[in-house]
C-alpha cells in the first residue's frame, strides 16, 4: 500500500482527529481558520473549536480576487495563476496561525478547504437550457497540501452538483449533525454575503430538513460601501441608521423573479451587485436619493428577503428558534428590524450553541471533512437540493 494512503487510512482510524476548517466567503475579507477537535461521525459527531482565527487578506491580494470574483468577462491567465496564488496564500497563513497556537504541523490530521468562490451560475441565474447548474472555487487543494503537509480535502461543491444539487447551500450537512435538538425546530440563519437558513426539525428526521439562499445578506451593503465610503463594511450600521427608509426604492429592490422561486433555491453576487441597486434605482427614479438612504434601504432590503423566506416556511405568524451566524448578526440595526418583522420567534446565536459564530462555516467543512473520512452519506430521501452524499477531494502533500 502506498505510504500516503496508509497515513490517510490510519489517521482515518483514529479516535479524535484535528481537523482545520478553512472558509473564504464572498465578503472576502479573509481566511478563517478554525483548528477543531473531532471525534465520532453521523449523529455521534462531537466537535469542539481549539483555536480559531480569521487571517486577514492583504489589499493587494484582496483586489486581485475581486479582478476575476462574480464576472463574466476575465483574464483567464490570472484565473490560472491565482488558482495556485490563492492556494499559496491560504497554505500560509495556515502556516502561521499554526505558528501562533503552539502546533506543529504534523500534530493537525487534515484541512478541510473551501477555496474562494470566483463564479456561481445555477441554471435559474445562467438560464441557459443546454448547460446544468455551475460553480467554480479555486485554490487548489494540491497546493494547499504541499506547502503545509498536511493531507486536505477540498472543492467539496462539485459533488453537490455532480449528484443533482445547486453545489449550495452545503450548511444543512454540517447544521444537521452539529446543531439539531430532539423537540425543538431550529432554523440556523447564515447572514454572509448571501443570506441562507437551514431548517432543522425537532423529529430529527432528515429527510424533513431543508436549506437554501433566500437572498442578499451583506454583499450589496458591502459593495456599496466600498464603492462610495471606501471602508469594507458598514461598521455597527452606522452609515444606514443615519438614513431612512425609502419605500419605492425598497420596492424596486424586492422586483425580482428569484423571490418567486420556490426553496431550496441559490444565488450569489453575480445576481446581487451594484448593477442590480443601479438598475433598481433607475426603474424607481430614484438615484439621486442620499447616500445613507440608500444604504438604511438596503439594510431593510436585506431584512425584508430574509423575513419574508421565514414566513413563506413557517406562516406570519412564525414562532421558531432562530441561531444566527455569518457577519450580518453584528450588524445592530439589521437584526433589530429581523426582531421587529418576526416578534414571534426568538433569536440567538450559535454562541448559544458553544460553537462561535464567526467560525461556523469554517467548522461545518471540517464536519464535511470528517464524514467524508470517517463516516457516511446522510440519508435526506428525495430532498430536492439535498443529495444524500459526501463530498470532497483528498490531495496528499507527497
Amino acid at each position: 500500500m502506498n505510504l500516503q494512503i496508509r497515513n490517510l487510512y490510519n489517521k482515518a482510524q483514529k479516535q479524535q482527529r484535528l481537523i482545520i476548517g478553512l472558509m473564504s466567503g464572498t465578503s472576502m475579507d479573509g481566511l478563517d481558520i478554525a483548528l477543531c477537535a473531532v471525534s465520532g461521525s453521523g449523529a455521534e459527531t462531537d466537535i469542539k473549536i481549539l483555536e480559531f482565527k480569521t487571517g486577514a487578506y492583504t489589499d493587494d491580494f484582496r483586489s486581485k480576487i475581486k479582478a476575476i470574483f462574480s464576472k463574466k468577462l476575465v483574464d483567464l491567465e490570472l484565473v490560472c495563476l491565482m488558482n495556485e496564488h490563492i492556494a499559496n496564500t491560504h497554505a500560509q497563513l495556515i502556516n502561521e496561525a499554526l505558528n501562533e497556537w503552539g502546533y506543529k504541523n504534523d500534530q493537525v490530521d487534515f484541512i478541510a478547504s473551501h477555496g474562494q468562490t470566483i463564479f456561481h451560475a445555477p441554471k435559474s441565474l445562467h438560464k441557459l437550457p443546454d448547460y446544468p447548474n455551475g460553480t467554480l472555487q479555486i485554490g487548489d487543494g494540491d497546493h494547499v497540501a504541499v506547502k503545509t503537509g498536511i493531507i486536505t480535502l477540498s472543492d467539496f461543491r462539485q459533488k453537490h452538483l455532480a449528484a443533482g444539487g445547486e453545489g449550495a447551500p452545503l450548511a444543512v450537512y454540517g447544521d444537521y449533525l452539529i446543531f439539531s435538538k430532539r423537540d425543538e425546530d431550529r432554523v440556523m440563519l447564515n447572514i454572509g454575503g448571501i443570506a441562507n437558513f437551514t431548517y432543522l426539525p425537532g423529529n430529527l428526521k432528515a429527510s424533513e430538513i431543508f436549506s437554501t439562499d433566500v437572498g442578499p445578506g451583506n454583499t450589496l451593503m458591502d459593495q456599496f460601501m466600498q464603492y462610495h465610503y471606501n471602508q469594507f463594511y458598514d461598521k455597527n450600521g452606522a452609515v444606514a441608521k443615519s438614513g431612512s427608509l425609502n419605500e419605492t426604492l425598497l420596492k424596486g429592490l424586492l422586483n425580482c423573479d428569484f423571490f418567486d422561486m420556490a426553496f431550496p433555491k441559490t444565488t450569489g453576487p453575480e445576481l446581487f451587485n451594484l448593477d442590480y441597486l443601479q438598475n433598481a434605482q433607475s426603474q424607481t427614479a430614484t438615484l439621486d436619493i442620499k447616500l445613507e438612504d440608500v444604504m438604511a434601504t438596503l439594510c431593510h432590503f436585506s431584512a425584508q428577503t430574509i423575513s419574508d423566506a421565514v414566513k413563506r416556511c413557517f406562516g406570519e405568524d412564525a414562532k421558531v428558534q432562530i441561531f444566527m451566524s455569518g457577519g450580518g448578526m453584528h450588524n445592530p440595526l439589521l437584526v433589530d428590524l429581523l426582531k421587529k418583522k418576526l416578534p414571534n420567534s426568538n433569536f440567538f446565536t450559535t454562541d448559544d450553541l458553544n460553537i462561535n459564530p464567526d467560525a461556523k462555516e469554517a467548522v461545518l467543512f471540517a464536519v464535511l471533512a470528517n464524514e467524508t473520512l470517517c463516516g457516511q452519506a446522510i440519508d435526506f430521501g428525495d430532498r430536492q437540493g439535498v443529495p444524500s452524499i459526501c463530498m470532497g477531494k483528498i490531495s496528499l502533500p507527497s
